[in-house]
């Protein structure tokens, strides 16, 4: 795929999810209540607004305010530079991968935007599960994240099927 059509794709996917991920967390922080969850849907949803100074639930949260400040910030930011690069200069990814990099790199550029505005913190807001069987409290970059994990490894399955099948002889 040429470099404008990866450009295109990488815009769309970043655009679309950094602009509905903090849309909701607009909305989450004027019109929830703090640090107090509501209970949905016969208790499978959960909203509220929450602060996470931590990583991916919670993680790294007793770390101290400067490791936590040079792991999810630096070597995050570090981190998604690198993504952005291999998403334009590599030409041999397939469109599944290119889109689901993109949400990965769309969801961490968005809480990262969270962590430099907010003092550290990224504004989670929801949470789902079957009585005491619950995730932990996210956002809609979070669901980005493992959206595009899960195409990775979905495209990266189907390609490892076809492999062998052109290796296999009838």
């Amino acid at each position: 795929m040429d470099v404008w059509k990866r450009l295109l794709v990488i815009f769309l996917v970043t655009l679309s999810c950094v602009g509905c991920d903090q849309a909701t967390k607009l909305l989450a922080s004027e019109h929830l209540p703090k640090f107090h969850m509501t209970s949905y849907l016969n208790d499978i949803l959960r909203v509220g607004y929450t602060e996470n100074i931590g990583a991916f639930l919670g993680l790294g949260n007793n770390l101290a305010e400067g490791t936590r400040f040079w792991i999810l910030v630096i070597l995050v930011g570090v981190f998604l530079f690198g993504l952005l690069a291999y998403l334009i200069l590599n030409s041999k990814q397939n469109l599944t991968s290119l889109i689901a990099l993109s949400l990965v790199f769309s969801g961490g550029l968005s809480n990262f935007y969270d962590r430099v505005v907010n003092n550290g913190a990224v504004i989670d807001f929801l949470n789902i599960g079957l009585g005491s069987i619950r995730t932990g409290i996210f956002n809609v970059a979070d669901i980005a994240i493992m959206l595009g994990v899960f195409l990775l490894i979905l495209s990266q399955r189907k390609i490892k099927i076809q492999c062998e099948s052109m290796l296999i002889k009838p």
